[in-house]
């Protein structure tokens, strides 16, 4: 598991593995970078389905109830196949982007 920080934001990513072993080690390393806003590059996994995205909910809703972002990136699933409490974008910069105007909404309290 490769762990990419650039200031207040992490970037996860690992290649060659199963979808649940990438779960199972996220899970093992998330103390780590619980504090972080959290970017989940899912562009490693050839092929991905609205069920797998949902496998990160409970991560997500954890993370994001101490205020921190938490997006994945994939380009395999829509984010209108997946429940809004999720934030799934296609790239990279529109992770960087979102998490960008999530801050500023934390910042003035919306």
């Amino acid at each position: 598991m490769i762990f990419d920080k650039k200031g207040t934001t992490t970037t996860v990513f690992q290649e060659d593995t199963s979808l649940s072993v990438f779960l199972e080690n996220l899970n093992k390393g998330y103390s780590k970078i619980k504090n972080d806003n959290l970017i989940i590059n899912l562009f490693s996994f050839s092929e991905l389905k609205a069920g797998d995205v949902l496998e990160f909910l409970q991560m997500s809703d954890k993370h994001k109830a101490s205020k921190k972002s938490f997006v994945l990136v994939t380009n395999k699933v829509s984010y209108d196949d997946v429940p809004d409490e999720i934030a799934v974008v296609p790239t990279l910069q529109e992770a960087n982007d979102l998490i960008e105007m999530e801050e500023i909404e934390r910042d003035l309290e919306l």
